[in-house]
């Protein structure tokens, strides 16, 4: 009889711990809620996320800018500029990597000459090329240099935008669900019932 009403016990104790678990339904829509149902149903779909995805903010702030034109082209234009930031110095990148490797290359390989007088005459006329080339490049690598400061910069500031635009959002979201403490107060004394109930078993 003991074990029937303990096993009872325990049944119940595991049932009212699933209700508990069910979630209240949101007081007012608000876009995390929005966020977590798309996040949801791509799971679903088996969608591939795009490289913002799979952090909240990002996804709140596409909630965001849905229904937001102001927004919508705000991040067009920044997602623009950043791929024309790369476009513009992507040549000039290039060729003077290349004379870089060059430099490098040829370094490398005056270190096989045997002939020292010949080595020392080779490693100087290597060296006077790049300084050469240094010096007529050193305005175009200074503005590169400033194009990737501003693109660094621009990525911070968009970051910090988007957390600060989506703040209010959590906030919202906090209200719309409540936490209250009856009934974690109320399977506490579930648990009590039981434990107790397993003391006085022999």
């Amino acid at each position: 009889m003991k074990k029937i009403l303990f096993v009872s016990a325990l049944v119940l104790s595991i049932l009212s711990c699933r209700e508990n678990k069910s979630k209240q339904a949101p007081v007012v829509e608000n876009a995390v809620d929005n966020a977590e149902s798309s996040v949801s149903g791509a799971i679903k779909k088996n969608t591939r996320y795009s490289s913002r995805e799979g952090n909240l903010v990002h996804e709140i702030y596409q909630e965001l800018i849905k229904n937001d034109k102001a927004l919508q082209d705000l991040d067009t234009r920044i997602e623009n500029i950043q791929k024309d930031a790369e476009t513009s110095i992507s040549e000039y990148d290039d060729i003077i990597g290349k004379s870089e490797t060059y430099y490098n290359d040829a370094t490398a390989l005056s270190n096989s000459v045997t002939d020292s007088v010949t080595k020392k005459q080779i490693e100087k006329e290597i060296k006077a090329s790049a300084e050469k080339y240094d010096l007529k490049t050193q305005t175009i690598r200074n503005l590169i240099g400033k194009i990737k400061a501003n693109k660094a910069t621009l990525y911070d500031q968009y970051i910090v935008f988007k957390i600060r635009k989506t703040l209010p959002e959590i906030e919202k979201y906090q209200t719309a669900h409540p936490l209250k403490t009856d009934s974690l107060n109320q399977f506490i004394n579930k648990q009590n019932t039981l434990i107790e109930e397993l003391k006085k078993l022999k």
